[in-house]
């Protein structure tokens, strides 16, 4: 009879490196949408042409939104972890995730975030 893998979990130290991109990923979209997309004056600045980095930020942020990228690396990362469980993959899925929810590309990002979850129930890779 054999011994069944051990299931996909971070370990402590690795955690703490998900919590801090998770919340660096989260901080950035908050600061983006609250600071830049829903203040008019800043958004109107930008849309005017202002040349800060800030309005750079908006202006690739707002083109990657309209193509639904945050939602679609999210889920596609989140797949690609479901079925090989990696913790950079992990990192990658839950910061597209956390940008995707907040930035407005929340069908896909939930899902990612679904699936993310689903992927603790998976055993972990075999270690060569």
């Amino acid at each position: 009879m054999t011994m069944p893998r051990a299931l996909f979990q971070p370990t402590a130290r690795q955690t703490n490196w998900l919590l801090v991109i998770a919340f660096a990923a989260l901080g950035e979209a908050l600061y983006l949408r609250y600071a830049a997309f829903e203040n008019s004056t800043v958004s109107l600045a930008c849309q005017a042409g202002l040349g800060t980095w800030l309005c750079a930020t908006m202006r690739l942020t707002a083109k990657l939104f309209n193509y639904e990228v945050f939602g679609g690396v999210a889920l596609l990362a989140a797949l690609v972890n479901l079925l090989r469980p990696s913790v950079v993959i992990f990192a990658v899925a839950l910061a597209a995730a956390a940008l995707g929810v907040v930035l407005h590309n929340a069908d896909l990002s939930a899902l990612a975030a679904g699936v993310l979850i689903l992927s603790f129930a998976r055993p972990a890779p075999a270690r060569e």
